[in-house]
């Protein structure tokens, strides 16, 4: 018996050898130039229960997706600070005002985002309004979570995509690469339409028809690029090719176009028109809108504006990191068509980072000598900034909300309470991080549509003199009860903030890193209120 087994092993390995270099003369993932005894070092027995468990959910072994998972949950309660606006003021917000009716953003109102990305957590809200259970902690962090959990099986299809084109080792030095990239664990569990985008884009990927994949399906991948089109137009960019070259070796190009590609864009484009029906009360196209804005008319620049070179020289090397000397292979087309953007952020480029992971994956499965210290390399100078930008650097702008909760907790307050946001537009969460009927504004910055070269926001005219602009504002008008606004702007609004009973009453850490308009501090003012003053108030409030 054991002679048998002896005598089948070669036969079963030369097997499998012949079929991966047939594989690889059809043309795989990456250029094949392998040597036999590449090919045997490569086919020796592995014992890791990463390789040898039968497959689970997800096609994958189900302790892969479940380890994903508790990693991408962790990584969601490690990330604590704000990134950028969009985070909230395009999904959050946005569905809040969908539930429960509170003010919405100037975006909307413009018909620049539709509803179908923001319509998934607004489905959220409403179960937990029916179940009576949306207590402000959970309208936070349940949406955060269910974005932490489609990130995690993203990881593992990226997994599968490698190990499926490729072989299991390349596909374990990707899926490395892709948990300890820093910017990934920054950014994976926010509600940003790009996270959102990247995990299509992976997903659509998995079923691209490439040579060597057994999972390829045009319907599917096509389906999930439309959506990620839906959600933001300009995911379109990195596909424009890929699609090409997939209607260009397709043989039968006309059943392509007519039962594929038409009935995809036909119906995900009508749901998307259905969607943004119900909730605008209008018929409207807002991708074309959206491309006219950012692109035709590059209203964008409102926002700032970056030389076309910004991408290759600060956007790709910083979101990269210790991953930049791995990265062997550049992605040029795609970093142009952004490029003649010109307002850029690092987040545009976000759902690039899977394709550069999975070079740098390559490139360690190369490495001889030098792998352990690489490895070592790569989590340790990965996990300082993840720990560093998730939990200290811009925190302050969520840190405040839970002040502003304070004032909703006790019912009295919410009668007599208000608060202005003294700060750059949009720096805080709104009422998706309250959730209470307090009265609350903020500085607005809506971008010019009339072509304006001298025109100033309400935000840009504040900062050209403050204190002259709050004279101006509450010489007659109500004062608010309660002022936020950065370190930076205190000593310039000191002798209003004296005069008119002000005190400070909350200090919150912001970042190190402060510069321009944003401080390293969030102050919270409060008014002092006479003590008569304030027992009828409450006495006003009982009676109600």
């Amino acid at each position: 018996m054991r002679t048998g087994e002896g005598l089948s092993r070669p036969r079963d390995s030369a097997h499998r050898a012949e079929s991966d270099m047939q594989a690889g003369g059809e043309g795989g993932f990456f250029l094949r130039c392998r040597s036999r005894s590449a090919d045997t070092v490569r086919l020796r027995k592995r014992k890791s229960a990463l390789y040898s468990a039968a497959p689970g959910l997800f096609g994958e072994n189900i302790y892969l997706v479940l380890f994903t998972i508790t990693l991408r949950v962790l990584n969601c309660f490690l990330v604590q600070t704000s990134f950028v606006p969009d985070e909230y003021w395009q999904s959050l917000e946005v569905a809040h005002h969908m539930v429960f009716k509170y003010p919405l953003l100037f975006e909307v109102k413009m018909s620049l985002r539709g509803y179908s990305y923001p319509l998934l957590f607004a489905t959220i809200y409403r179960v937990l309004q029916l179940l009576a259970k949306d207590d402000v902690q959970l309208l936070i962090w349940i949406p955060r979570l269910v974005q932490a959990v489609l990130s995690a099986l993203a990881d593992v299809k990226l997994y599968s995509l490698v190990r499926h084109l490729e072989n299991a080792e390349t596909a374990k030095w990707v899926y490395l690469c892709q948990l300890c990239s820093w910017f990934t664990w920054y950014c994976c569990t926010r509600t940003l339409t790009n996270t959102m985008e990247t995990v299509l884009t992976i997903f659509a990927l998995f079923y691209y028809p490439m040579e060597g994949s057994k999972t390829r399906s045009s319907c599917k991948y096509l389906t999930l690029v439309a959506l990620a089109f839906i959600i933001r137009p300009t995911a379109v960019i990195p596909w424009i090719p890929l699609v090409l070259r997939h209607f260009w070796q397709e043989q039968k190009k006309v059943d392509l176009v007519l039962y594929t590609y038409i009935p995809v864009g036909l119906v995900t484009l009508g749901i998307s028109l259905i969607i943004d029906r119900v909730f605008f009360g209008e018929w409207i196209l807002v991708q074309m809108k959206f491309l006219k804005f950012n692109v035709l008319q590059n209203l964008g620049t409102f926002y700032g504006s970056h030389p076309w070179h910004w991408y290759l020289t600060q956007g790709l090397p910083i979101i990269l990191g210790t991953h930049l000397p791995f990265f062997i292979h550049g992605l040029v087309p795609y970093l142009f068509c952004y490029s003649t953007l010109s307002h850029k952020e690092f987040r545009f480029i976000y759902p690039v980072l899977p394709f550069c992971m999975v070079f740098c994956g390559y490139s360690l499965k190369q490495l001889k000598t030098w792998k352990k210290p690489a490895i070592t390399f790569l989590l340790l100078s990965n996990l300082l900034p993840a720990l560093y930008m998730g939990l200290i650097h811009q925190r302050g702008s969520l840190d405040v909300m839970i002040h502003m909760q304070q004032l909703c907790n006790n019912s009295s307050n919410q009668s007599w309470a208000s608060v202005f946001v003294m700060m750059p537009c949009h720096s805080t969460p709104f009422y998706s991080h309250v959730h209470c009927p307090l009265p609350m504004r903020f500085l607005r910055c809506p971008p010019d549509l009339t072509g304006k070269e001298s025109y100033l926001d309400e935000a840009d005219i504040f900062y050209s003199n403050p204190l002259k602009w709050l004279n101006e504002e509450f010489c007659n008008g109500t004062l608010p009860t309660h002022l936020v606004f950065f370190s930076v702007l205190e000593q310039e609004i000191s002798s209003f903030l004296v005069l008119n009973g002000y005190e400070r009453t909350a200090t919150v850490f912001h970042t190190h890193m402060p510069q321009g308009r944003t401080g390293s501090h969030i102050y919270v003012y409060t008014r002092r209120i006479p003590l008569w003053k304030n027992l009828l108030m409450k006495f006003s409030s009982s009676l109600q």
